[in-house]
């Protein structure tokens, strides 16, 4: 399966909105995307997964890149409506515990 990439800017702010998987083979254009609009002097960027069926340690790390990267510059990552599943992998690997994680828009604003 394939990923698609939305994006919607206010201001400084992106909400993102993936699709599909997110592997090895698609990782990468994630990673390009959103490292873009981080380089682009985006402060805010937030990405929703409610759409995402799947996330492997490659899409993982492509979350930690743009983390870094935005936290470097005084930005923000926000990761959204995650399922259950996606949001098992978070907290297996200890990434809940510093990243802005939620299962819903409200939770991820905070």
């Amino acid at each position: 399966m394939n990923l698609t990439i939305d994006k919607h800017e206010h201001d400084e702010e992106i909400l993102v909105l993936a699709a599909g998987e997110i592997d090895a083979y698609t990782a990468p254009k994630l990673r390009e995307e959103l490292l873009s609009l981080a380089e682009a002097g985006k402060k805010s960027i937030t990405v929703n997964l409610q759409d995402v069926s799947y996330l492997d340690s490659t899409g993982l790390g492509v979350f930690v890149g743009v983390f870094k990267q935005l936290k470097a510059n005084g930005g923000e990552l926000r990761l959204i409506h995650l399922s259950d599943r996606l949001k098992r992998l978070f907290e297996i690997t200890g990434l809940s515990n510093v990243m802005n994680i939620s299962s819903t828009t409200e939770e991820g604003r905070q």
